[in-house]
């Protein structure tokens, strides 16, 4: 599971070095450089920034080398995310690349500055769809300028405008309005069948008696033949996506040799297996191995891992990162892990559906080396894996969160002029609050989150794991924030020393209520549903405490000067509130109640009022901030004396444009 980032208050790579060139990588601005900027380039609704990478010089030659093979199989899987989300993604993409590195007509013209403003947003949805609300954008350049755009280079496809053109033509990539969410829905998940066939599919796969069974349908694509047969088509080497599947394996096998230790390579030897055979057995034996490796410095994810983009919820998009832990600030993740335990041992939830003992929990703060797939350039800010149940209750699981990335967002924002809270704040208090708080409260939230949120409860010994089904992310997702919400504001935070007093959880309290219920929506076109699992679930449970604490005006729907302001009275309260919902999500998840946890979403999480979702996007609008923000990769560029590489070094790039026409061209593979 991945936590998704709230509202947050190059012309080309370096050269490539020749064979047995004595020459060293100059880093292009400085790791601990006060003049850093982390904004580089905003357009649309989008900002693109930098990290920073600290601690890469802390590492050993052989940590270096590790990190810089992982982080060349992550982006060799790059093609893939584009197909898996609609597949014409793949030749739109390179017809945009040939039009930006070849057309020699006027780049200055108004027409030409909205085709690249198009090209931006389609390399950083990877696709014709937006990458948080799913709906497919079109460019604002006419279509007549745009096919001389493409005869100028060469390019003849009519069809390929129409798709891009015509709104009735794969109008989002998943749609769970339609009549048949499977049919209807642009992701390259399945092809010529209905939600029934699929449904159908695996149910004659699964084993209600196998208390550990595979993931079915995780790794495949789902297609019906000119026989009539529903089958599926695996990703391996050899089958579907096999040629980037085959680049990834080279570089795994070239990370192995540099591994810390003996766990770490058995289980990349493992994922290597999988990637070549397709085999969901040996996805979870990798995945227990993986989640056992508590020793290493460095990590990584890499595979096919989550599952939002699938109406369905069950077949999954290809992502990847590399990472190294931070070992100071990871103190207190550890402590949070440490003590899974009497956390869960005192969740409001029915003891019926707590686990009697928590096993493997393991929680890091790490700084990322590279971002790929899913990930890329929009990255989670922390992630929770693996997302098997029954390897959660049986073997634990890993829980992160990426400091650096943090790191970036705040430093953007505070080069910014304007902020969203002194818009949406009510008053000098709860923005004194939020400044004194606020940061410590954010990152605790996403550690509750990550490291025990999602690895709490169990599921009774009936319940089917895609129990919840197309409701299943939004759910999971709802039942983390809330475990994370509910302990904030428990003592024994304060009594392990990781939370200052016993008034800071009320501005994460204050800001989450704020964003769920009205801010969060400056990311949603007027007039349209809220879509996305994260937002689902931060709408659903803002909503419902709303609702559910009226009689007490428990928060406050305030209105001066004609704008809308929300505000918790009773911040205790609201922690009872938080604590109930906790427990009806819980007992959903448990017993797989499927009609109660879509009712739930319904009726609380997906219906904008248009009145508010109009005031909050005017508002927003006139403090000329971006809602959705993503990243450029620093490039890792290996140092030679002769034809020995002696070190690694980062080099920091500052062209968006520039590093996607790179990738388009090192790392196409389909």
């Amino acid at each position: 599971m991945k936590f998704i980032v709230k509202m947050i208050t190059i012309v080309g790579m370096a050269a490539a070095m020749t064979a047995c060139a004595d020459k060293a990588a100059q880093t292009e601005v400085p790791v601990q450089d006060g003049d850093f900027k982390f904004l580089v380039d905003e357009f649309a609704d989008l900002k693109i920034m930098r990290y920073q990478v600290p601690g890469w010089d802390d590492l050993t030659l052989k940590q270096k080398k590790y990190v810089y093979h992982l982080a060349e199989a992550a982006k060799y899987g790059r093609d893939i995310i584009w197909m898996q989300n609609c597949r014409h993604n793949l030749r739109i993409r390179k017809v945009l690349e040939n039009i930006l590195e070849n057309y020699t007509g006027d780049r200055t013209c108004e027409e030409w500055a909205k085709f690249e403003e198009y090209a931006k947003r389609v390399f950083f949805s990877n696709g014709i769809h937006h990458h948080y609300a799913e709906d497919k954008f079109f460019p604002e350049c006419s279509q007549d300028y745009f096919s001389t755009l493409m005869n100028a280079v060469g390019e003849d496809d009519a069809e390929l405008e129409y798709i891009i053109y015509d709104p009735s033509v794969y109008p989002a990539r998943k749609d769970m309005h339609a009549d048949d969410i499977v049919a209807a829905s642009a992701v390259n998940f399945y092809e010529n069948v209905t939600r029934a066939e699929v449904e159908e599919l695996y149910a004659g796969m699964v084993d209600p008696e196998d208390k550990t069974p595979v993931s079915y349908g995780l790794n495949s694509r789902v297609v019906k033949g000119e026989d009539g047969i529903v089958k599926e088509e695996v990703y391996k080497v050899g089958g579907l996506y096999g040629k980037a599947l085959k680049k990834i394996c080279a570089e795994l096998k070239k990370a192995a040799r540099y591994a810390e230790n003996e766990t770490q390579k058995a289980y990349i030897a493992d994922l290597i297996e999988y990637y070549k055979s397709g085999d969901l057995k040996l996805w979870d034996k990798y995945n227990i191995q993986w989640v056992n490796d508590t020793l290493g410095t460095v990590d990584f994810v890499n595979g096919f891992v989550e599952d939002y983009n699938d109406p369905l919820g069950r077949k999954a998009t290809f992502e990847a990162l590399v990472n190294f832990k931070d070992v100071e600030a990871s103190r207190r993740t550890e402590l949070i892990s440490e003590n899974a335990q009497w956390f869960e041992d005192n969740s409001p939830v029915d003891s019926r559906f707590k686990k009697s003992e928590v096993k493997g929990v393991t929680a890091k703060v790490i700084n990322v080396a590279t971002l790929a797939g899913d990930c890329y350039p929009a990255a989670p800010i922390g992630i929770n894996l693996p997302n098997a149940d029954w390897i959660r209750r049986e073997h634990g699981s890993k829980s992160v969160t990426i400091a650096n990335l943090t790191a970036a967002y705040s430093k953007a924002a505070q080069e910014s002029p304007k902020s969203l809270l002194s818009e949406f704040a009510w008053d000098e208090a709860e923005i004194e609050m939020e400044k004194k708080y606020g940061g410590i409260t954010g990152d605790l939230h996403t550690d509750l989150h990550e490291c025990l949120g999602h690895g709490s409860g169990k599921l009774l010994p009936e319940t089917s794991p895609n129990a919840l089904k197309e409701f299943s992310s939004t759910l999971e997702e709802t039942r983390a924030d809330l475990f994370g919400l509910y302990y904030l504001a428990d003592p024994k935070l304060v009594e392990l020393g990781i939370l200052p007093d016993m008034e800071a959880y009320k501005a994460q309290y204050s800001s989450y209520i704020r964003n769920g219920i009205f801010t969060q929506f400056t990311r949603v076109a007027f007039g349209k549903k809220n879509m996305e699992a994260h937002m689902q679930n931060r709408k659903l449970i803002a909503d419902w405490c709303y609702e559910k604490g009226l009689k007490d005006n428990v928060i406050e729907k305030k209105v001066r000067d004609g704008k809308t302001y929300f505000v918790v009275n009773d911040h205790e309260a609201l922690r009872g509130l938080f604590a109930e919902l906790l427990a009806e999500i819980q007992r959903i998840k448990s017993e797989g109640d499927y009609e109660a946890g879509k009712a739930l979403v319904e009726k609380y999480a997906v219906d904008i009022d248009p009145a508010l979702h109009k005031e909050v996007l005017e508002r927003y609008a006139a403090l000329g901030l971006k809602p959705y923000g993503g990243f450029l990769n620093p490039e890792i560029v290996p140092v030679k004396k002769g034809c020995k590489v002696v070190d690694y070094e980062i080099v920091y790039q500052d062209s968006y444009l520039g590093q996607m026409l790179e990738y388009g061209k090192k790392y196409s593979t389909l």
